[in-house]
């Protein structure tokens, strides 16, 4: 979608415009307030230099009556972001520590065998949440361009319940069942 233009997005009372706009005004607008305090609610430890962009009320839900990504939606899914992406690496370290406390030299080859395999298994479940650390950045980085939850192929709204189900989406449901559609008609071939 082009710079400035508008996208249609639905709410339960009707068609309403969205206005996404143009990223030299989304740095000018993203700057936060000096008078929001940094929350303190959160099941996790904050970024250094976390400045939020809205004060959220306790247990604040996006609302569809709501302008779409006003500055509380915004500060809800980034929140969200970072207590997953907190979740994530609080796991991996885990998962270090397990690997330092194993017993590698188990007498039983099949004690041995059931080990590795563990531990491969451990360590492709890691390499995912690496990967989906390096969605949820990049979801957050859109978050400061204020380009979140807008579809990356068409510019329309992904939309709240979908953003709710998958916070690093970036098609909307649209986009993303032709995007599938056209992988596996590709496939076949």
């Amino acid at each position: 979608m082009a710079k400035g233009a508008t996208a249609k997005g639905t709410s339960a009372k009707g068609t309403a415009k969205v206005q996404k706009p143009s990223k030299s005004s989304a740095k000018a607008s993203a700057a936060p307030k000096a008078s929001i305090s940094v929350p303190t609610d959160l099941p996790f430890e904050l970024p250094k230099g976390y400045k939020p962009i809205a004060d959220l009320p306790k247990g604040y839900k996006p609302l569809e009556k709501d302008d779409y990504m006003c500055d509380e939606h915004l500060e809800y899914f980034r929140r969200k972001l970072l207590s997953w992406r907190a979740e994530l690496l609080k796991e991996s370290n885990e998962t270090l520590g397990h690997l330092k406390e194993e017993n590698w030299n188990e007498p039983d080859i099949t004690d041995r065998a059931t080990v590795e395999t563990d531990t491969a298994l451990e360590l492709r479940t890691r390499d995912r949440y690496r990967k989906l650390i390096n969605k949820i950045d990049a979801a957050l980085r859109r978050i400061e361009t204020r380009e979140y939850g807008f579809c990356e192929e068409t510019g329309d709204p992904i939309g709240l319940k979908r953003l709710e189900a998958r916070p690093i989406a970036t098609l909307s449901i649209a986009a993303q069942e032709r995007h599938e559609r056209e992988e596996k008609l590709y496939s076949d071939a």
